[in-house]
């Protein structure tokens, strides 16, 4: 007699179906709470921001002078830069943290445009004052990168920050003569503007055409008064580029939390209508068998 050896196979029927492309409701209750979540984080991040903006923008009043003073001294003093030295020192004033729109990304921009339409013939060193540059620039200006400063934008910026930034570039070793300072200038709570502030070598204040107005000023007075007003110009660069990233950030978080909330809208409609697709289909199957008995 012969055996017949036969494998049981277990056959596993799903108890639902779902059409190619088509959402479960399972699926749309995770979207939409992860929406949901996402919203609240939104919500919370525009009200931390709009209490650091009201802070940030007490503190730039008084800053400003400081930066009205060193431009003030440039202009009387009419400071040019040697065109025999065609040396150029860039720095790029932006901080560590994100999520505040195109802020940082505006002043990469100045800078590449600047450099593509004057084309220095000699070298430039680039200086950046906070991560988010340095990310994009030192993929761009790999050999051109001479120091960056990151842990910026956590706090509210202080004189001595700026202080330790301007010894920095003065400590160097690297002899420029002429210098551009980008930074984001505020305006109101929805617009800023990216601006390029000179800034001068003490071999180029010295050879000033009216420096002389200024009394008893010899070597020793003019290196510390033009280590002051560059500490002044960052101070006051740091200080407006704090108020319109809190700005640009507020603004930016109650668009996000905006296009959550009509995300969440339409989540909600898609599920409410599978959800009653579901039902309905299941009342259907129920009547059918019923009145197949």
């Amino acid at each position: 007699m012969e055996a017949v050896l036969s494998r049981s196979v277990q056959i596993i029927s799903p108890t639902c179906t779902q059409v190619r492309g088509m959402a479960t409701l399972k699926d749309i209750r995770i979207r939409l709470k992860s929406v949901t979540n996402i919203q609240k984080i939104t919500k919370s991040m525009k009200m931390v921001s709009a209490a650091k903006y009201a802070r940030a923008e007490r503190e730039l009043r008084p800053a400003k002078p400081y930066g009205a003073g060193a431009k003030s001294f440039y202009e009387k003093a009419e400071v040019t830069p040697d065109e025999t030295k065609p040396n150029h020192l860039i720095v790029a004033v932006t901080s560590d943290r994100g999520l505040c729109g195109g802020i940082h990304t505006s002043v990469v921009k100045a800078i590449k445009a600047d450099l593509e339409e004057k084309k220095p013939g000699g070298e430039f060193k680039i200086i950046c004052v906070g991560d988010k540059t340095k990310l994009i620039l030192s993929k761009l200006f790999a050999n051109e990168m001479l120091y960056s400063f990151n842990n910026i934008g956590k706090t509210p910026p202080t004189f001595a920050d700026a202080n330790l930034i301007a010894k920095t570039i003065m400590d160097s070793g690297y002899k420029f003569d002429s210098g551009s300072l980008y930074y984001n200038v505020f305006k109101s709570v929805v617009s800023y503007k990216t601006t390029a502030q000179p800034i001068f070598s003490q071999e180029s204040v010295s050879n000033a055409k009216k420096i002389s107005l200024y009394d008893s000023v010899d070597d020793p007075m003019l290196e510390s008064y033009n280590e002051f007003n560059l500490t002044s110009l960052i101070y006051y660069a740091l200080k407006e580029g704090a108020c319109s990233e809190q700005s640009s950030r507020m603004t930016a978080m109650e668009g996000a939390s905006k296009n959550a909330g009509e995300m969440i809208d339409k989540l909600q409609m898609t599920y409410n209508r599978t959800r009653q697709a579901v039902i309905t289909r299941e009342l259907i199957e129920i009547i059918s068998g019923a009145a197949a008995l």
